[in-house]
């Protein structure tokens, strides 16, 4: 017999979800797009509607897995540390987010419930299956790849003046 036990935890959460990566992902694409020309943190904000402090952040963290690089001083900015078309989209993800792409349970399953006893071992395949097939896709894309999708859909060629 298992006990089903009812957890309330607050809505968010159960809905949090990092941006960090779909905003690296904007901001190196930015700095694709204007094709060696710094970018301020403030500049970045703008596009990306957050705030500098916040884009610092991500810099620091893409700066550190050597994907961005800073230039001092008047004109300075923020710049690809590599060519776009050298920087996958699983480099982006492993730099800024933490942990796996699925968490297991937090406490981990009630070890005298037939279903808590098994649960793990019996998602766990399709869990890593997952996790195999979106890194994949991650690896088949380069920066590259979505700043000329960006150039495509925005009708501009790069590089952009304006951004």
């Amino acid at each position: 017999m298992c006990i089903i036990l009812t957890y309330t935890y607050s809505l968010q959460a159960t809905t949090l979800s990092s941006t960090r990566f779909v905003l690296s992902i904007h901001v190196l694409t930015s700095l694709a797009v204007t094709a060696g020309k710094p970018m301020r943190s403030e500049d970045l904000a703008f596009s990306v509607n957050t705030n500098a402090t916040f884009i610092r952040s991500l810099l620091s963290r893409l700066q550190e897995a050597g994907l961005t690089r800073s230039q001092l001083g008047v004109g300075g900015g923020a710049l690809l540390a590599k060519p776009p078309e050298e920087i996958r989209l699983l480099e982006v993800y492993r730099a800024v987010e933490n942990g796996e792409v699925f968490a297991l349970h937090r406490q981990g399953p009630n070890d005298a419930c037939v279903v808590g006893r098994n649960i793990q071992a019996a998602i766990g395949p399709v869990l890593d299956q997952a996790t195999d097939a979106l890194e994949s896709q991650l690896a088949s894309t380069t920066i590259a790849d979505v700043a000329n999708e960006v150039a495509r859909l925005g009708q501009f060629t790069i590089p952009w003046q304006a951004c």
